[in-house]
């Protein structure tokens, strides 16, 4: 089943389009093992042994690393992060209702 995981996370295909002719097995299986085996902390641990392994060996290539500090506010020179503005009040004029109620779907498939 990581096959198909893998398969699915690189090509960006639907899980309920996994060909099961390549032996992945069925999608909804892949789906449900991803989100268990992220739940038991399997990928960070994988991601962690993976960068120890690279690092002892010398293999880390830092000119291609990205630190994206978009989301961590200053802490003794920057403003305060101010809260985001809602949009509760109304949506947006570009925004159609039935392609923000099924996008949060769209994303767990």
């Amino acid at each position: 089943m990581l096959w198909g995981i893998l398969f699915v996370l690189h090509t960006g295909i639907r899980w309920g389009y996994l060909p099961r002719e390549l032996g992945f097995g069925s999608g909804v299986t892949g789906w449900r093992r991803l989100a268990a085996w992220k739940e038991a902390g399997v990928w960070e641990k994988l991601h962690l042994g993976l960068l120890k392994k690279l690092r002892w060996a010398k293999q880390l290539d830092w000119s291609r690393a990205v630190i994206d500090f978009s989301h961590v506010r200053a802490v003794r020179r920057g403003p305060k992060a101010g809260s985001a503005r809602s949009t509760v009040h109304g949506r947006a004029a570009s925004t159609p209702s039935s392609l923000t109620a099924g996008a949060s779907r769209l994303r767990c498939r």
